[in-house]
């Protein structure tokens, strides 16, 4: 069966729920869809997710609430593709935004990715741990 890739911005708590062996339901998630590729033409499927890494990044910055000392985290996670579902683009929503309709948890997860740097823009680069180092960036977030 063929799964779908999507990036999900989470906070310090539900990096923990994960951790604990628990389950996100997120409503939305940020993963390729018709929409985005329409307008990137002639991106290829690697820069169409890294389009949508970005808005999953973005939105884990407006996630800090005022907390510049936070790191923005951001899971990289492979779902069935029954779970997504593209949405309509009012103007506050960017084309890779999509609906999740089932929970994540860490077994879904392929990678995890944090900020090097507390505090950092969205112009920085952010590490990448394998999703069985959920625990070393947990730490990280403390």
């Amino acid at each position: 069966m063929s799964r779908v890739r999507i990036y999900l911005p989470l906070t310090a708590a539900e990096v923990d729920v994960l951790l604990a062996g628990g389950s996100l339901r997120p409503a939305t998630a940020y993963a390729v869809t018709v929409r985005l590729a329409s307008v990137t033409p002639g991106a290829d499927v690697e820069e169409l997710e890294y389009a949508a890494f970005l808005d999953a990044a973005a939105a884990a910055g407006r996630a800090r609430s005022g907390d510049i000392a936070a790191r923005r985290v951001i899971a990289a996670a492979d779902v069935d593709p029954g779970a997504v579902t593209e949405l309509a683009l009012p103007h506050e929503r960017t084309p890779a935004e999509v609906a999740l309709g089932a929970p994540v948890d860490l077994r879904a997860i392929a990678s995890l990715h944090v900020d090097e740097e507390p505090g950092s823009d969205d112009d920085s680069d952010l590490l990448w741990f394998d999703a069985t180092e959920a625990l070393s960036v947990r730490q990280l977030l403390t």
